[in-house]
């Protein structure tokens, strides 16, 4: 019996010594658990902070597109009226207006000359042709033949409602198969032929053409291998130029509608040429004479 009660005692002391053990354990585990520092405490007010105001900041998101809306709105509204008011500006008829019987042709038959962007910028020399013609005093019959190839594909893309242009005769014909021969007369800087008087009779063809100068000479070479007229405008009488003399289709084109509408080349050229061109007046006779005389007049 002596033997039991002994071993139930040495079991009692290690139950009692484990119990101990394991609160001093629980103990020491509470000691050691770090409290928060001061930052990690600011960062989850923070957190609480903006899950707290969830709500709000939906709202004004709410209420800032909603303002973003109604100033579109506005701004649409506004834009709306100002096409509107130029829509009816350019519906207005335009007065003292007469149609001339005078033919231009832009011949568009070099397409496989151009490089994409030099095709792009004929397009939208083509484009200021058409506006121009539109708004001339004295509106020529506007013809573009040869259209075809990048340069009808650009149109197509990029301007789909030209398919509506008025007072413009559009063919993929070459305009030899549309005009009679007789009545062409090619514009180009190489002829040695100088124009000085427009004929009503004539159709008077621009070489629809951006090289930078590459293919120089080509538009010539081409009417005389058509056996057709040729001319140049008279710009060396009239212009002194720090630039090459070749301009731009719609350069060529507004010079004649000028021409048409003021009867003088001198005031043709400088109503029309850029001032990237440096274009100075070249003195005429009569003028240098009429600057003497008044000169003569002042020292009297």
């Amino acid at each position: 019996m002596e033997n039991d009660d002994s071993v139930k005692r040495q079991d009692d002391t290690k139950r009692v010594i484990s119990n101990n053990d394991t609160e001093d354990n629980n103990n020491n585990n509470e000691e050691k658990e770090p409290s928060l520092s001061k930052r990690q405490q600011k960062k989850l007010l923070k957190q609480q902070k903006w899950e707290d105001e969830r709500e709000l900041r939906k709202q004004k998101r709410k209420e800032r597109k909603h303002q973003r809306r109604l100033h579109r709105q506005h701004n649409h509204d506004h834009h709306q009226d100002d096409n509107d008011e130029d829509h009816r500006a350019r519906k207005r008829p335009r007065r003292d207006v007469t149609p001339s019987s005078l033919r231009l042709v832009v011949d568009c038959s070099f397409d496989d000359l151009m490089l994409i962007k030099d095709v792009h910028k004929l397009h939208k020399q083509i484009q200021r042709c058409y506006a121009e013609n539109r708004r001339a005093s004295r509106p020529v019959q506007f013809y573009l033949t040869s259209l075809g190839g990048q340069l009808k594909q650009s149109m197509d893309e990029k301007d789909k409602g030209w398919i509506n242009w008025k007072d413009i005769t559009v063919k993929s014909e070459h305009y030899s198969h549309v005009l009679a021969k007789e009545e062409l007369v090619y514009l180009t800087s190489d002829s040695p032929n100088m124009l000085a008087q427009l004929d009503p009779k004539k159709a008077y063809v621009i070489g629809g053409l951006v090289d930078h100068n590459h293919h120089k000479g080509i538009t010539f070479e081409r009417a005389k291998a058509l056996g057709i007229d040729h001319a140049q405008l008279p710009l060396s009488s009239f212009v002194q130029m720090n630039s090459r003399k070749v301009l731009a289709v719609n350069h060529v084109f507004e010079i004649m509608l000028a021409f048409l509408e003021k009867g003088d080349w001198k005031e043709a050229f400088f109503s029309v040429l850029p001032p990237r061109k440096g274009a100075m007046a070249i003195k005429q006779e009569g003028e240098e004479e009429g600057a003497n005389q008044e000169e003569e007049q002042d020292e009297l």
